[in-house]
């Protein structure tokens, strides 16, 4: 799961969701770096991950893509994945999408001072480019993988897979719609 999926999945307290956000950027231990909230936050964003990964859907998802496109099919997978939660948002919640991604920008900027140094440094382009909108249309989700493929230092297949994406569309938000749910339960049994 990407940025959007992580955000809301752990809404529960703004604390929790900055971990959530930052789990990308923390390696190793967290108990003593952050309150307990926060380093909550970041091992739900490594359990998440886990699951997602794990998933026979996501297993099925990936396994869709060509293998020029497999290395990376994961990154892929979690760009599309917030493409279907953007696109499917009120399926999924009663909550405005647009409100929901001022907050979490406005959430990440209150809490600047205590983000990993590599986060501190993405957000305002994260909130300039507005990266979180980017996943509501497939050039959205083509323009975040250009970019992700960009800091890559290696050869990839990123910034071309938009074509595997639209080849696989139907079959990919089928899958979606069926591992969501079993994600959202998942998240509901992590003690906050």
């Amino acid at each position: 799961m990407n940025y959007l999926a992580h955000a809301y999945l752990a809404e529960s307290s703004d604390e929790f969701l900055i971990g959530s956000i930052m789990g990308d950027f923390v390696k190793g231990p967290v108990d003593d770096l952050f309150n307990p909230q926060i380093a909550n936050g970041v091992l739900f964003h490594r359990r998440v991950d886990a699951f997602a990964d794990n998933h026979a859907m996501s297993r099925a998802s990936r396994n869709l893509f060509s293998p020029r496109c497999r290395r990376y099919a994961g990154v892929i997978l979690d760009i599309c994945y917030d493409h279907f939660l953007s696109k499917n948002w009120s399926v999924y919640t009663d909550s405005d999408l647009s409100e929901f991604i001022t907050r979490v920008y406005e959430t990440l900027k209150r809490y600047h001072d205590i983000l990993p140094a590599r986060l501190q440094l993405v957000l305002p382009r994260m909130v300039r480019q507005n990266w979180l909108s980017c996943y509501r249309t497939l050039s959205g989700v083509d323009i975040t993988l250009g970019r992700i493929a960009k800091r890559i230092h290696r050869e990839n297949t990123l910034d071309d897979s938009i074509g595997e994406i639209r080849k696989n569309y139907g079959q990919l938000e089928r899958n979606f719609h069926v591992f969501f749910p079993d994600l959202v339960d998942f998240a509901k049994s992590f003690p906050v």
